[in-house]
């Protein structure tokens, strides 16, 4: 593990990190990339899930790797007695717990808010499920992609005459751990201002409801029910996928009124710009046929390179449809150091997502990758001031 890192805004918070899969876990990550010291608690027996997600290396799960890093990992069993005292004394040296489990099972091993508030007054306890932690839906089981379903993501995702479309990543998640991270930031400005703790509750269906802009208003207002595109816009055109010369694909955006009249003239046909329908974006994508005929003739009959060498020239909208390969070895991403390479003892050099954005004083920075199962057990309860003897009598009792 590196010591010698710049410093870091979050550097004197204690995270304890009790959730899994996949919001909780990654809202803490994002936390201890700007130096918070977040300590990863699982199961003895029944490590994080996530650490068998996806593909493997040795045995050695990847995904981990990224979603474990900073983290110091510890194992206790929060249903025994000496798991949950434990637990208790951790959390007295904390300022935020983050946990995702179903509603009341904090409660069913004593450790829920009145016990965990007691020991520390002025700890945020940041609850992270599928549905919040009331309502009729409360004690379902639930992830991510129940979020997406319910949101109205999957409904307005897809080709017209085809299925509603689930995403092929952990979107509700990830958006969700963004807004636990703001929660938890929040919370901690509040406690700020009052000197006590408080409880964040997030549900995860919330947040990706949020992002999808403002539908709850439209059909409120208009009775307007948004429907599946594909990949053009309800409101610009031409807005979609083309495919170039040399079987690669490029997207195009016409966001602005400008920009559109650009790849009209680029793609040589400015006779469509004065058109009476051209003068506003909804109105373009009521005509998007006859726009994405002209500027998919036009990219079909040159390469990628062309195609991109043009739209730059011509400062319109366009970025080729790229897959992992192409980001590890994009320009724009190498200049802002967003893969970054990271060592690992397990593993050796990983190359990674970097920290999610940059400060020009306090900059974040990834200290190291996942850490084994319970690598840092001892280390950690040695420093609540556990003997080797209490240690030992942990283990006899299965609780760590």
């Amino acid at each position: 593990m590196s010591t010698t890192t710049p410093p870091q805004p979050l550097g004197r918070l204690r995270v304890i990190d009790l959730a899994t899969l996949f919001a909780g876990p990654l809202a803490a990550t994002l936390l201890g990339d700007f130096g918070a010291d977040v300590v990863k608690v699982e199961h003895p027996a029944k490590p994080d899930p996530s650490r068998g997600h996806g593909p493997a290396k040795e045995g050695v799960g990847l995904w981990w790797k990224v979603l474990g890093r900073n983290k110091r990992a510890i194992t206790l069993d929060l249903s025994r007695p000496g798991g949950r005292a434990t637990l208790l004394k951790l959390a007295a040296t904390a300022d935020v717990v983050i946990e995702n489990f179903r509603p009341g099972t904090l409660e069913k091993w004593d450790l829920g808010w009145e016990e965990l508030s007691a020991v520390n007054p002025r700890l945020i306890l940041t609850r992270v499920t599928a549905f919040g932690q009331f309502g009729p839906y409360a004690h379902r089981p639930g992830f991510g992609t129940l979020a997406e379903a319910m949101s109205g993501f999957a409904a307005i995702t897809g080709e017209p005459d085809a299925p509603p479309t689930l995403p092929p990543f952990g979107l509700a998640d990830s958006i969700a751990a963004l807004a636990t991270a703001y929660a938890v930031l929040t919370a901690l400005a509040g406690r700020d201002r009052t000197g006590e703790g408080q409880v964040v509750d997030m549900a995860i269906i919330e947040p990706i409801l949020t992002v999808l802009g403002a539908q709850p208003t439209w059909y409120d207002q208009l009775g307007y029910v948004q429907e599946r595109t594909g990949n053009r816009s309800a409101n610009n055109a031409p807005r979609n996928t083309y495919r170039t010369a040399d079987g690669s694909w490029v997207a195009v955006s016409t966001s602005a009124q400008s920009v559109a009249e650009r790849v009209l003239r680029l793609v040589g046909r400015p006779e469509l710009i004065d058109e009476p329908w051209f003068a506003t974006g909804a109105d373009r994508a009521a005509h998007a046929d006859v726009l994405d005929a002209a500027v998919g003739d036009w990219v079909a009959t040159r390469s990628r390179a062309e195609v991109l060498a043009e739209f730059e020239k011509a400062e319109a909208a366009v970025a080729p449809i790229q897959d992992v390969r192409d980001v590890l070895e994009d320009p724009q991403y190498q200049a802002l150091n967003t893969i970054t390479t990271v060592p690992d003892p397990e593993l050796g050099p990983l190359r990674m997502q970097n920290v999610l954005f940059r400060l020009s004083s306090t900059p974040g920075a990834i200290r190291w990758a996942g850490r084994p199962h319970g690598a840092d057990t001892d280390a950690v309860l040695t420093e609540l001031g556990l003997t080797g003897a209490q240690l030992r009598a942990l283990r006899e009792e299965g609780a760590v």
